[in-house]
This record gives structure tokens, C-alpha cells and sequence, in this order.
């Protein structure tokens, strides 16, 4: 008995510290993309012209900058200055909301050379990219003609903005950002005259560290999870959906990443621990407690353009949870089927993360920015 326990504890101690790899993979990823991206970001977003480039523009430059919230930080202050007005800005976070589900997806790559697993982790972690684009479907029509969101956000200013706010910084970051600092240091000394190199060499070793914790973390799991953890999982944390959404909407408040905290339940799904259908309200509190912690510091700001940036970001994904919680079956069967076809296929999952998040956008912007 005491065997078995030693057994557990250095199987918790292990799960621990691959958690803490996996969490660090995603934040070194993050980290070699703004240094080689967070500059053309700013230069895209400078650049919007009309609702439709913006929108395309939201997507692009947060799948380059890999952080919907570095996006919105840009977009705060480019509406402050009044480089950008708030109409356009608007069809940017409803792209940065896109753009940010990329993470998720590319960290199912690390299911590819298992059939079932890839199967199970691409379906859960595309169910979040079909979410915001069924949204922005929706909304973004809407926005255009009636602009809802727009006027919402600023009548929520007026009352808010005096009330003061609250700025506090990620746990996560406290954890990893001296892991990040000596990596990042150390990779741009040996390339002390190009950023861009420094990025790539971060960007392999991040995916190298994601592709190798989580192939760990699925074995340590099902060590772990098929007794009491698994129950505990189920029975108190996913099988009440509210319960689950609410999850997912306090801790990426606390984490402020809903990359992380939604990248984190692709193993469980790729396991079969959880289902898709399991994990689609924690996403959705996901996708509402990213903008909770925004519009905290915003607030401190008194700054009327961050609270409505803030403000519309939090509508957007309220008004999409509204429409799409009720007909969640359209965004889960949608992300089964090209989970379905990527299985049988890889090169289909890789074509769909180039075309979707890269390609389209790239396109797009061309033809309207040429059009215009």
C-alpha cells in the first residue's frame, strides 16, 4: 500500500511538472512569434481601412502575434490616439477571437502519429475556432448595419468608467517568465544581429517541448485518471455544462490566456478523459473570462476608448455564447467532421490551419486594400 501511494505522489510530481513544460511550450511559442511579429502587427492593424480589412486584419495579426490580447493592447492604443476609429476597430477583436483559437489546434499536432487521439484533440480543439467563426457570421453582418455591439460598449463606458479598476499579473507569468527570459537571452546571444533567427530557433524548441510534454502528460494521465481523478473530472468539474462554463471563465480570468487554459483540455480530449461535447462550456467561459481581466485594467486606465474596446470584446463573446450554447451541436458536429477527414489525412489539419488563419486573411486584405 505504501508502494502504491509512493507510485501515485511521484506520478502527481511528474503530471506537475509536465504541466508546467506544456504551460511553458505555449508561452515560449507566443514569446518567438511577437519577436519576429509584433511589429508588422501593429503595422496591419495601423493600416485598416474598412470593416472587412479589419475583420481579416483582426485574424492575421493575432495569429502572428499568437495573443488576442496583445492584439487588443494595440488596439487600445491606436483608438486613443484616434489613428483608428472605434467602427473599425470593432471587426478587429472580432478577429483577434479567431485568430486566437489557432493554439489550440496546433497543439493537437502533437496527437498526429496516433489516428484516434489526433481525431479526438483536433475535434476539440477546432469546436473553439468554429464557435467564433459561427459568431462572427452572425454578428459581424449585424454590427455593420445596426452597430449593437459599438453602441452598447459605449453606453457601458459611461457608467463604468469612473468606478476605477483592478490590475493584477497572471500566476502563469509569474511562473514562467524567468524560464522565458533565460531562454530568450541565452538564444539571442548566439544571434545577437538578427530577431528573426532567434524567433525561428525559440519557435523549434517550443515545439519541440510541446510535442515531447504531451506525448508524457497523456501516458502520466492515463496512469493517473482512470480511478478517482477521472471522477472528479466528471462528476464535479464537466458534467453540469454551467458548472463547466463557469470553470473555464474564472480560471483564464486568474490565467489571463484563454490560449493556455483551452490548450490545456486537448490532451484530456486527445486521451478520451473528456469529450468535445464535455469541454464546449468551458471554452465558451473561456472565451468570456479572457476579456474579464482587460476590462479590470482598463478601467484603471480611465481611459473611455480601452473600456469600450474592453467592453465590445466582452459583448461579442457574450452575445455569441447566447446564439451558439443553445445550437452547440452545429459548431461540435462541424468540428467532428473535419476532425473526421484530418485523421484520414493529416495534410488536410495543416491545409486548414494555413488556409483558414493565414491564406484567406492574406488574400483578402490584398484584394480590398487593392480595391479600395
Amino acid at each position: 500500500m505504501a508502494s502504491s501511494s509512493y507510485s501515485t505522489l511521484k506520478r502527481l510530481l511528474s503530471l506537475l511538472l509536465l504541466i508546467y513544460g506544456f504551460l511553458l511550450s505555449i508561452e515560449l511559442m507566443s514569446a518567438a512569434f511577437k519577436s519576429f511579429g509584433q511589429g508588422f502587427a501593429h503595422q496591419l492593424i495601423a493600416a485598416t481601412s474598412n470593416p472587412f480589412t479589419a475583420l481579416f486584419i483582426g485574424i492575421l495579426a493575432t495569429t502572428i502575434a499568437q495573443s488576442s490580447s496583445s492584439t487588443t493592447s494595440i488596439l487600445v492604443g491606436l483608438v486613443a490616439s484616434g489613428a483608428i476609429s472605434i467602427t473599425n476597430a470593432v471587426p478587429i477583436v472580432m478577429g483577434a477571437n479567431i485568430g486566437t483559437s489557432v493554439t489550440n489546434t496546433l497543439v493537437s499536432f502533437a496527437h498526429v502519429t496516433r489516428k484516434q487521439e489526433f481525431r479526438r484533440a483536433l475535434a476539440g480543439a477546432t469546436v473553439h475556432d468554429f464557435f467564433n467563426m459561427l459568431a462572427v457570421l452572425i454578428l459581424f453582418p449585424l454590427e455593420l448595419y445596426t452597430h449593437f455591439l459599438q453602441r452598447s460598449a459605449l453606453l457601458f463606458t459611461g457608467i463604468f468608467i469612473s468606478i476605477g479598476g483592478l490590475k493584477f499579473t497572471s500566476p502563469l507569468k509569474i511562473a514562467v517568465k524567468p524560464v522565458i527570459e533565460l531562454i530568450r537571452g541565452f538564444i539571442q546571444g548566439l544571434f545577437p544581429g538578427s530577431t528573426v533567427l532567434a524567433g525561428v530557433v525559440m519557435l523549434i524548441i517550443a515545439f519541440a517541448l510541446l510535442f515531447t510534454t504531451l506525448k508524457l502528460l497523456v501516458n502520466t494521465m492515463r496512469g493517473l485518471v482512470l480511478g478517482k481523478i477521472e471522477r472528479v473530472l466528471h462528476v464535479y468539474l464537466f458534467e453540469k455544462p454551467m458548472r463547466s462554463l463557469l470553470l473555464g471563465m474564472t480560471f483564464t480570468s486568474i490565467v489571463q490566456s484563454s490560449s493556455v487554459t483551452t490548450s490545456l483540455m486537448i490532451p484530456l480530449v486527445g486521451a478520451g478523459i473528456l469529450s468535445v461535447e464535455e469541454i464546449f462550456p468551458y471554452t465558451l467561459g473561456a472565451n468570456i473570462g479572457t476579456t474579464i481581466t482587460a476590462i479590470l485594467a482598463s478601467l484603471v486606465t480611465g481611459s473611455p476608448a480601452a473600456v469600450s474596446i474592453a467592453l465590445t470584446h466582452l459583448l461579442f463573446n457574450l452575445s455569441g455564447v447566447a446564439i451558439f450554447y443553445p445550437l452547440r451541436r452545429l459548431p461540435i458536429s462541424i468540428a467532428k467532421r473535419l476532425s473526421r477527414l484530418a485523421s484520414n489525412s493529416r495534410g488536410y489539419a495543416l491545409m486548414y490551419i494555413l488556409v483558414v488563419f493565414y491564406l484567406i486573411p492574406i488574400i483578402l486584405i490584398y484584394l480590398t486594400k487593392r480595391g479600395g
